[in-house]
């Protein structure tokens, strides 16, 4: 009697609509559609269950990024198994989605997708590079709360017809200001408590964001050194813009292309085309929020320091200037991208 001969690895599928209490996963394999379970938020409950029922059974898992980070991910990968983590927005979606959506149906949709080939991932970062990434983005946040506190000091002052010198009245707070700030005088004591708490929420969030961003340069300083100095040699890239890179961006070395960190970073043009007709849109909406404002913000300082840049500004800004930074915008980003690539510090007025 002959021996049953295995011709290829059994398959199996799970997408995982991923909450903070439970999880909803679906199972299904190269053959079958499979079921969808409900689990606790355990990586190893997970991986249990998936040994007693698909033990013979090459596992691909999905889920999609959000507000549980990539912990998961990590011990997907530490179990052997092919881990996505997937833009939600990059999921394929019947139009009855639209109307009807259930956690269930979330994770059927991410296994049928994921067992179709259809997903791709987004970059797992490193647990570094997630910390320092966490560190930038809560700089982001305490810059939100600051320009808030701002507004609401202005706004104080705006209600109760204080006018402010002409001098002072602009987006830059100096010393001065904040003095002229704490030396007003009231008739009564509440308006005056309101201002001085506004004044020392405002100093305890100016001093909170210094001290963040120092650290955002000691630690790419101290352990990303050569990136950051490569970063820090292109005009217009200063210590902070870098470690906003590094952190949001990591290793530029994983983009194939330039074509590809352009578009991570959102400086593609956005373009409609159908039949013989083409419209340009802009710039893309999808992007890196933080990283494009930075890129444009330094595209600025690059249009005045480094001479073939203001050459290129000179040639686009007649028609549109707004236009014309973006242009100048990619080509700071195009050096970007080289310097990391060629592993070589940039040259003030060489033609690229």
């Amino acid at each position: 009697m002959s021996k049953k001969v295995t011709t290829s690895t059994p398959k199996l599928f799970i997408g995982i609509d991923i909450h903070k209490k439970s999880w909803k996963v679906h199972f299904c394999t190269d053959i079958t559609e499979g079921a969808t379970a409900t689990f606790i938020p355990s990586a190893s409950k997970l991986r249990k269950y998936v040994c007693k029922h698909y033990s013979n059974h090459e596992v691909t898992v999905a889920y999609e990024a959000g507000c549980c980070g990539f912990d998961h991910a990590r011990q997907f990968i530490g179990f052997k198994w092919t881990t996505l983590v997937v833009n939600a927005a990059d999921i394929p979606r019947p139009a009855k989605q639209a109307i009807v959506k259930t956690d269930k149906i979330d994770a059927k949709n991410i296994a049928k997708q994921l067992r179709a080939g259809l997903l791709r991932s987004i970059t797992i970062p490193d647990v570094d590079r997630e910390c320092l990434r966490s560190l930038t983005r809560h700089r982001s946040c305490l810059l939100k709360d600051l320009k808030r506190t701002k507004t609401r000091i202005k706004s104080l002052l705006l209600y109760y017809n204080v006018d402010i010198p002409e001098e002072y009245d602009n987006a830059s707070w100096t010393h001065a200001f904040r003095q002229w700030l704490k030396d007003l005088k009231w008739n009564y004591v509440n308006i005056d408590l309101t201002l001085k708490s506004l004044l020392k929420q405002y100093t305890v969030l100016d001093q909170m964001v210094r001290e963040v961003a120092n650290q955002m340069r000691a630690h790419c300083k101290k352990y990303l050194k050569h990136d950051y100095n490569l970063l820090r040699s292109v005009p217009g890239i200063a210590g902070l813009t870098a470690s906003y890179i590094l952190a949001e961006v990591g290793d530029l070395r994983r983009f194939k292309s330039f074509k590809k960190f352009a578009g991570f970073v959102g400086l593609l043009p956005g373009i409609y085309s159908s039949g013989d007709n083409e419209s340009v849109r802009g710039v893309t909406p999808r992007a890196n929020y933080v990283i494009r404002s930075l890129i444009v913000e330094a595209s600025w300082v690059a249009v005045r320091k480094d001479p073939v840049m203001q050459e290129y500004y000179r040639q686009h800004a007649g028609k549109n200037s707004k236009a014309a930074i973006f242009k100048v915008s990619r080509k700071l980003l195009s050096r970007v991208h080289a310097v990391i690539k060629t592993d070589t510090p940039y040259q003030y007025g060489l033609v690229s």
